[in-house]
């Protein structure tokens, strides 16, 4: 189990289930799209793809919506060191979301915000959601939209694992949607002090003139769980073997340069 590091911490959930669940073949103009029952007449090998269509495009969206805060972050360095109020009452709300110092400059802020503020692969995101959720079919993704074993600190917050300890008070976060879900994973991965190799890791391939890859930042995961190397391994294996990286068509942004 891992060590409660930050307010949604992920934890490594028990084996893959044996059934996969199958996601619904259209999605609603005005609700979540829902995973299907699972079925005796549907291939392993289908219901990971419906598993994985089910979540990209919410994937997508979380990611465009990264992309955009990232844009007007970066709109505001034409604006320094003069930035309006709205201006500085943005960069503050990212500073607090983000994790920044808000006694930093502004052109210190935004250099800081600019290596964090910026998209995960897909094939990253699509193979912790299969390894952690057990492909849709764990308790915690059924009961609360939880696909990647977020942690919460606040009683009431989710669900209680049964397995907890005497004595902890975490329990497994709980979302109103899997896209809510998402959000947070990124955010964590953005965010949290644990991941910035991860970031390191992005900026780096960003500044050479590579597109990172879901394989490679998952190198950056080693805090992820308890399970350290092997678990980092396994995920890579997961891209590969399931050909994830199809999935990483979705741009990401180049570092600020530096100021």
């Amino acid at each position: 189990m891992l060590r409660a590091i930050s307010n949604y911490l992920s934890v490594p959930l028990v084996c893959l289930a044996a059934v996969l669940l199958s996601a619904c073949c259209e999605n609603k103009s005005d609700k979540e799209p829902q995973l299907a029952k699972p079925s005796a007449t549907i291939s392993v090998s289908d219901k990971k793809s419906n598993f994985f269509a089910y979540l990209n495009p919410m994937i997508v969206k979380a990611n465009n919506e990264v992309l955009a805060q990232r844009t007007k972050l970066l709109g505001m360095q034409s604006d320094l060191p003069e930035l309006t109020d709205s201006q500085q009452k943005y960069l503050m709300e990212l500073s607090k979301t983000y994790r920044v110092d808000n006694k930093l400059s502004p052109e210190q802020q935004i250099s800081l915000l600019s290596r964090k503020i910026n998209t995960i692969p897909a094939s990253l995101i699509l193979a912790q959601a299969a390894n952690e959720s057990a492909w849709g079919t764990s308790r915690f993704a059924r009961e609360g939209n939880n696909y990647f074993g977020q942690w919460c600190f606040t009683k009431g917050c989710g669900i209680v694992p049964s397995s907890r300890n005497e004595g902890a008070g975490h329990e497994v976060a709980s979302f109103d949607t899997p896209l809510d879900s998402i959000k947070s994973y990124i955010r964590n991965l953005n965010r949290h002090i644990t991941y910035k190799g991860l970031r390191d890791l992005r900026a780096q391939a960003l500044s050479q003139g590579q597109k990172p890859s879901g394989e490679l930042l998952a190198k950056g995961l080693i805090g992820y769980s308890e399970r350290g190397e092997e678990y980092v391994k396994e995920i890579q294996s997961m891209i590969r073997y399931n050909k994830l990286s199809r999935f990483d068509t979705g741009s990401i942004e180049k570092p600020a340069p530096s100021i």
